[in-house]
């Protein structure tokens, strides 16, 4: 496997999605779904198969990409799509021509509801596909237990009614049926059945979930189990119906979407084609930026023109007109409109397009990362060194918390960050010596005046940025404390609310609010919330060296194997005290028990 293929599948997301393999010639030679990309895509790598096909396969994989998407049922629409697109050599043999199942409801005065292959009748409306079979039939087999449709094929109107052609079957005689070829049920009662229907295969299953979940109930009450059993069985394929697809939709034809996300550095824009109600391709870009003040709908403009120019021949062949975005253009193209979608499947496909050119961006950074490891923390710290306005880029950075329950045992905890990640070996521990009582800034100011004397007496190195867990009154205590040992000006400040990450400044009573997506946020949080694990640590540990302490501990020349001797003997510290010294002699001699019994008596 090229080293480039190799790094390319180290940075695959666990995401469900599609994955094509191309050649050495970039023809796709096969096409695959994955509920896992990452581990689906190492599978074939990392052993021999037992197929031949298979082992042939993985030897032409040349090149790979991959289409990231919502759900496994996505996933399996997409795969067929793009295999009768493509018709990739190793898929041929595998998969049979057969579209996916549709449920059609017609055009008619009493319209016909049923499952169907091919989706071509006109006027007729269509839900779907169903990757399942068995959940499309199970839903409309539900439907049929709640409304009355008519099964019959006949071509019933209004003069056929009249003139009697039908006969009632056996259907309206088991009451599945209304009589609709007789006129028995009027239109506008069926209609509203079916727009109840519509509602439902749209998506909107809840009546029918609820319809499912009573008669399970009943069925149970009146101790018919394995009845109750098959419909639990229908309640769980019809749930699967929630998750409808929109990588193939019989509402969208012929459309492209393009979508357009930015850095510093760069522009990634995301190129889908819907052909037939799918997708049949699929592409990445990135731009470098010509300006950092390039507007962002200049850059869709050149998004959309290099599209135009790439793809001229689907333009020219399928007139494509529509296309949906994220940003508007500031160009108009002719023949063009531009829609940034609200709501419905064209929204949630406009989402699966800047899913995609998110991850693309991501693999970049992951790439730059595992090819060099130290620009991230080189782009991690300018992030931190901007947004905090520092002098220089903060490589060693310290995080304080205190610890306590109403004053008893107060402990800190100082945390140790080196070029953004932790360094364990620095951490401190902190026990609180001169506050009494549940006072947080005064610990605060105690710990910092003992963190940054000894660094300062030992000429230790002094970190670049402090942070503190709390608030405004933290951060003064720290500052007062930094400014009596002469570092205040030194050493940059900054404390962290815990409610709204809202990041506060000294002399400054206005918060900053930086992006919760930023990665200066992530590492101070970070920092943040291991300062509190490790305060927390250290607390629960005091604690428990409070419970199991006694008085005995306090005595010195007594040592553990001296105190089991004594309880052993006594059996409890009440007889110990009660004791004479000569019966304590008697047990552990007579130096350790003068010791012993002047202690306890003077502590009495």
């Amino acid at each position: 496997m090229r080293d480039e293929l190799k790094l390319k599948i180290s940075l695959l997301p666990d995401s469900p999605g599609v994955y094509r393999y191309k050649n050495r010639d970039g023809v796709i030679i096969y096409v695959g779904k994955a509920k896992n990309l990452k581990r689906r895509v190492n599978s074939y790598f990392n052993r021999e198969h037992s197929v031949l096909r298979t082992n042939m396969l993985v030897r032409n994989i040349w090149d790979m990409e991959y289409t990231v998407v919502n759900t496994e049922e996505e996933a399996l629409d997409l795969e067929n799509s793009l295999i009768k697109e493509f018709q990739p050599h190793y898929n041929v043999l595998l998969k049979d021509d057969k579209s996916y199942p549709w449920i059609c409801v017609t055009k008619e005065l009493y319209p016909r509801v049923f499952v169907t292959r091919d989706a071509l009748r006109r006027g007729a409306k269509y839900y779907g596909p169903y990757p399942h079979a068995e959940v499309a039939h199970t839903l409309l087999d539900v439907i049929r237990q709640i409304y009355p449709l008519r099964t019959c094929t006949h071509n019933v109107s209004r003069e056929t009614i009249d003139q009697l052609k039908h006969r009632l079957c056996l259907q309206y005689h088991i009451k599945r049926c209304e009589g609709c070829c007789r006129g028995l049920v009027s239109p506008e009662q069926y209609g509203r059945y079916i727009e109840e229907i519509k509602q439902i295969l749209n998506g909107d299953i809840a009546q029918l979930s609820d319809f499912l979940v009573s008669e399970m109930s009943r069925l149970a009450n009146e101790l018919r189990f394995e009845e109750a059993e098959v419909l639990k069985r229908k309640y769980r394929l019809i749930e699967r119906v929630r998750a409808r697809s929109v990588i193939v939709s019989p509402t969208i034809h012929n459309i492209d979407v393009v979508t357009l996300i930015r850095d510093d550095q760069s522009a990634y824009f995301n190129y889908m084609h819907m052909r037939g109600g799918s997708v049949v391709q699929a592409l990445t870009l990135e731009y470098k930026l010509p300006a950092e003040d390039t507007p962002d709908d200049e850059l869709m403009s050149m998004a959309e023109n290099e599209m135009h120019r790439r793809f001229a021949d689907t333009y020219k062949r399928e007139r494509v007109h529509e296309t949906l975005v994220n940003i508007i253009p500031d160009v108009a193209f002719e023949g063009m409109d531009f829609v940034i979608p609200q709501r419905g499947d064209k929204r949630r496909l406009l989402e699966i397009s800047l899913k995609n050119v998110e991850q693309y961006k991501t693999e970049k950074y992951k790439r730059m990362e595992k090819l060099n490891p130290e620009q991230r923390t080189t782009r991690t710290l300018t992030a931190i060194q901007r947004d905090f306005h520092l002098t220089s880029l903060p490589r060693h950075m310290e995080c304080f918390d205190n610890s306590n329950i109403s004053g008893t045992h107060p402990v800190a905890s100082c945390v140790v960050f080196r070029n953004a990640k932790p360094a364990k070996k620095d951490y401190r521990h902190f026990n609180i010596n001169t506050v009494e009582g549940p006072d947080d800034f005064a610990s605060m100011r105690e710990v910092i005046t003992r963190r940054y004397s000894r660094l300062v007496a030992e000429g230790a190195e002094l970190p670049q940025l402090i942070v503190l867990d709390g608030g405004k009154g933290q951060l003064s205590s720290a500052v007062e404390a930094l400014d009596e040992i002469g570092l205040r000006g030194k050493i940059a400040v900054v404390g962290i609310a815990k409610r709204l990450d809202e990041i506060f400044f000294p002399g400054d009573s206005v918060p900053l609010y930086i992006d919760k997506n930023s990665e200066t946020l992530r590492v101070v949080q970070r920092m943040r919330d291991e300062a509190h694990r490790f305060a927390i640590t250290h607390h629960r540990q005091q604690r428990a060296k409070g419970q199991t302490h006694s008085v005995l501990d306090d005595i010195n020349g007594v040592g553990p194997a001296t105190k089991q001797l004594m309880l052993k003997h006594f059996k409890s510290l009440k007889r110990i005290r009660e004791a004479s010294e000569s019966d304590l002699a008697a047990v552990i001699g007579k130096k350790k028990a003068e010791l012993v019994y002047n202690y306890l008596k003077a502590n009495e």
